[in-house]
């Protein structure tokens, strides 16, 4: 049987030399551990600065007119199918509260209120034809 050079210096080692040789190599394994996790945090934190430069955050004050998207998103308007709308609205912030929730309510005359994550509203921008109804 051939052994591997590796084995057979193992074998030449006297024993108290190898458990020491073996301890310092899980000291470096442990180092090479520490500096990878370390790699691994900051190309973490490069992703997410590259990602966050483009994000704008989106705020809302009361009174501001927002569009709500359609939820869930997957429903769809059968007459136009994908060309259904993705918002609705306009709809008032009422209320300002925390995490970037809003409570919002129709402008119909019965005004129902609905608690909304930001991510799913959008500024109101009347349409061309909206302007014009209200010059005329």
């Amino acid at each position: 049987m051939m052994q591997s050079i590796r084995v057979q210096r193992q074998l030449e080692l006297p024993t108290d030399h190898y458990w020491n040789l073996m301890l310092d190599e899980l000291v470096d394994v442990d180092e090479e551990r520490l500096q990878a996790l370390d790699a691994l945090v900051r190309q973490k934190e490069r992703i997410a600065k590259a990602y966050n430069k483009k994000v704008k955050p989106k705020a809302f004050n009361l009174g501001d007119l927002v569009w709500k998207v359609i939820l869930p998103m997957d429903r769809r308007d059968r007459v136009f199918g994908k060309w259904s709308p993705n918002w609705e609205g306009p709809f008032k912030i009422s209320q300002v509260l925390s995490n970037g929730a809003y409570e919002i309510e129709e402008l119909t005359p019965e005004q129902r209120s609905v608690n909304m994550n930001g991510k799913y509203l959008k500024k109101y921008k009347p349409t061309l034809q909206e302007i014009r109804i209200k010059n005329e």
